[in-house]
């Protein structure tokens, strides 16, 4: 059977890091994984899944003594293929399987957006690494066409990538009464409160600082924020200043978001900086009316697959959102585009370009050949 090592930065709660926990539940391969840091929440939850985690012991982005401990974990493990995930594990992880002869070496470009990646400013430096260490790979998989079109604006070769979106499991977000009543007991909501939902690492980008100001202009709502991140201090304090600190709840990252999407009765994204939206697909697979800003997984699609995720432009201030977030409330149907990309799918994609079941993007080089510098 074909082996398969992952390779990411870290396997704290995030976004990337929960996509391959849920795809290593669906790939048929005998698959591993390499944490360049700590193994974190979600290593645990991998190990737990019977998936062996090998962590590398990186102090920092410029401990280099990480890469010849990565070389061995790839040599002594003999597998047939390098993924790697994150901009760190992608540099490093490059690197190291060529220089452990890997067959097939594949990067999944999770976070790329307009001007940054993954919270960090893609200077020029940056991105001459990135494309340095590309060229080293087999193929790079984006996880939208948005994603691609960056990955082209880099100079990376379209020849180079192939799209595979990002996965859902659409039941594990189902409603339950139950769920919703436990939730909002335990975060000190009232059973009849209006709550408006968001998901995400609490950064600039996202901007759920508008949320807040959204959220004090209706008498009486909530706003539940899921995640953690740099920005909780000033969210916090943008709360107290306009009033409705005992309205807004920060409830920091969890690897299971679904009982607090129950918790909600309409989902807010409004960042101009997504690369996929994968939050908005489990809202809108939880049943909820989902008002947004930028969602690549949604942006191609046509209206009738996702009626009730309602799109505000990047310009729509406070007022705009209060007024959109109010009035959408309740339970809607699960539509279409949440089944367009259930886990599976996209897991049986990934394992064909593992074992050559489809036409891959570029050609893996030789093991022997010399790494340009």
């Amino acid at each position: 059977m074909t082996r398969v090592l992952h390779v990411i930065t870290g396997l704290e709660h995030g976004g990337a890091e929960r996509q391959l926990a849920l795809l290593l539940r669906h790939l048929p391969l005998d698959c591993e994984v390499a944490t360049l840091t700590h193994a974190g929440p979600v290593g645990e939850e991998i190990r737990r899944g019977g998936v062996p985690v090998h962590e590398i012991g990186m102090r920092g982005n410029r401990d280099l003594a990480a890469l010849p401990r990565l070389v061995r974990v790839i040599g002594d493990g003999g597998y047939d293929v390098v993924h790697t995930h994150l901009y760190r594990a992608c540099v490093y992880g490059r690197v190291a399987a060529r220089l452990a002869g890997t067959p097939l070496i594949i990067a999944t470009e999770h976070s790329l957006g307009d001007g940054h990646i993954e919270g960090r400013r893609t200077t020029r430096a940056v991105q001459a690494l990135y494309r340095a260490t590309e060229r080293l790979g087999s193929m790079t998989v984006a996880v939208s066409p948005t994603v691609a079109a960056r990955l082209r604006a880099w100079g990376v070769r379209r020849d180079r990538i192939t799209v595979v979106p990002n996965g859902i499991e659409p039941a594990a977000f189902a409603f339950a009464p139950a769920r919703r009543t436990a939730t909002r007991l335990r975060l000190g909501i009232p059973s009849d409160a209006h709550v408006v939902g968001a998901v995400g690492r609490l950064v600039p980008t996202k901007r759920f600082g508008l949320l807040v100001e959204a959220v004090a202009r209706m008498p009486g709502a909530r706003l539940l924020i899921v995640g953690d991140g740099p920005e909780r201090a000033r969210l916090h304090r943008l709360a107290r200043e306009r009033r409705v600190a005992d309205r807004v709840v920060l409830a920091g990252a969890t690897g299971d978001v679904a009982p607090a999407l129950a918790a909600m009765d309409v989902f807010a994204a409004p960042s101009t900086q997504e690369t996929f939206g994968l939050g908005v697909l489990e809202a809108l697979a939880a049943g909820l009316p989902v008002v947004r800003t930028a969602c690549p997984a949604l942006d191609p699609l046509p209206r009738e697959d996702a009626p009730d995720a309602v799109r505000l432009p990047a310009a729509a201030g406070p007022d705009a959102w209060s007024a959109e977030l109010g009035r959408r409330t309740g339970r809607v149907p699960v539509p279409p585009a949440v089944h367009r990309y259930a886990i599976a799918e996209q897991a049986a994609k990934l394992a064909r370009l593992y074992t050559g079941g489809e036409p891959r993007a570029g050609r893996a080089r030789p093991a022997r050949e010399s790494i340009p510098t």
